[in-house]
């Protein structure tokens, strides 16, 4: 008979007592599990939700700006020397250090133009990527999906008598209305949109755009860098970022996950604490075992690693099984949690780090019973029968 089996004799004696103390591991390492697997998949979530805001990197052409007074009466800015952004020139932007976290890359073209009697703003797009920027943009029909078409505004339309599937002549050129932009609050209620190469022609801007908007809002987008990375590829551009909105909603992420880590760390401390009383009230009440197996030679690193066995084989069984039940409380509680793009993550690293931790908390937990019982006096504890 060797120091396992005995462990296990034990436990199987003791069925009450393991299973306690499975309890008590169990709980932590499933809150811990829990919480990790929720804030990973409710952060990959708001990730994914974030890039719906819109852009948060705009790039305007450069223009040096001479400001007017006199007699202090200020007269405005005159923009002196105004540059072009070249749309071929954009494709810098894949080549930048971080790009990998561009979600979209939105360029545009603007300039009046008229339409029967009135002057109306027109602004070209690539519409597979404006309307993945804009992406609480809602419409009545469908986008454009030819240089001869094009979508209204809310506004345009009623001040133009427009609806779906209208013609009307734009600089004499004919479009057909795809679809109407429902009502936004904003300055594009009142623009006709179309195609980027068919504004770029009727405002007779062949190969430049007016901005640009770049979609990189995402927990771990480093946007200050690539703000300059950005920069030093079109030094044409004046490029700047809305940071507010990055930094607002990425502290709102890091503020839930220090919660999350705060709640594990308590509840773990509860879990060895109550491994270590457990443990504790096993080996007083087994001070006869103890001195039978010191008098029959067994040293004090044998009574050491026949706690400690014990103890990592319950740890072992919490672990898995606070695995399983963490991963389960999150299943339960995501659908509640998150709406529309929750995704239950099934991490290997984490099953491997619930056992890792589980194994870890029960040892050290129980390492202090295991010294306190190999430094039993056997005749002691004898005469304590």
């Amino acid at each position: 008979m060797n120091l396992r089996t005995i462990a296990l004799n034990n436990l199987r004696r003791r069925k009450s007592r393991m299973a306690f103390l499975v309890a008590g591991l169990l709980i932590g390492v499933a809150t811990v599990v829990a919480l990790l697997s929720l804030t990973q998949s409710l952060t990959m979530e708001a990730e994914h939700k974030l890039e719906s805001f819109g852009a948060n990197i705009l790039i305007t052409p450069k223009s040096d700006e001479l400001s007017l007074s006199y007699g202090g009466i200020t007269l405005g800015g005159l923009s002196l020397d105004a540059k072009e952004i070249r749309e071929q020139d954009l494709t810098r932007i894949e080549s930048i250090p971080n790009s990998r976290n561009i979600a979209a890359v939105a360029p545009k073209v603007l300039g009046a133009v008229r339409v029967g009697t009135s002057r109306v703003m027109l602004m070209g797009v690539d519409p597979r990527s404006e309307f993945r920027v804009k992406g609480w943009w809602s419409l009545d029909g469908r986008r454009m999906a030819s240089d001869d078409e094009l979508v209204a505004g809310s506004r345009a339309a009623g001040r133009l008598g427009l609806n779906t599937g209208s013609t009307l002549m734009v600089d004499g050129n004919p479009f057909t209305v795809a679809g109407l932009l429902r009502e936004t609050g904003s300055q594009d209620d009142d623009l006709l949109i179309t195609t980027l190469p068919a504004a770029q022609r009727l405002l007779h801007k062949e190969g430049t755009v007016s901005l640009v908007e770049v979609a990189a809002l995402c927990g771990d987008c480093p946007v200050s860098d690539m703000v300059d990375q950005i920069s030093a590829a079109l030094p044409g551009g004046k490029v700047s970022a809305i940071q507010q909105v990055v930094k607002t909603r990425i502290h709102a992420l890091e503020q839930f996950k220090a919660f999350s880590f705060g709640v594990a760390v308590v509840v773990l401390f509860i879990g060895a604490m109550v491994v270590f009383v457990t443990m504790m009230a096993s080996v007083n009440e087994r001070t006869r075992e103890i001195g039978i197996f010191r008098a029959l030679g067994f040293r004090r690193s044998h009574i050491v690693s026949l706690i400690l066995m014990e103890a990592v084989t319950v740890s072992l069984l919490a672990g898995f099984l606070g695995f399983l039940s963490g991963m389960g409380v999150t299943r339960l509680l995501l659908p509640w949690l998150a709406q529309g793009h929750s995704h239950l993550v099934w991490s290997p690293a984490l099953a491997g780090g619930s056992l890792l931790l589980a194994v870890l908390v029960g040892a050290a937990a129980s390492f202090y019973p295991a010294l306190r019982a190999s430094r039993m006096d056997p005749s002691e504890a004898l005469r304590a029968i």
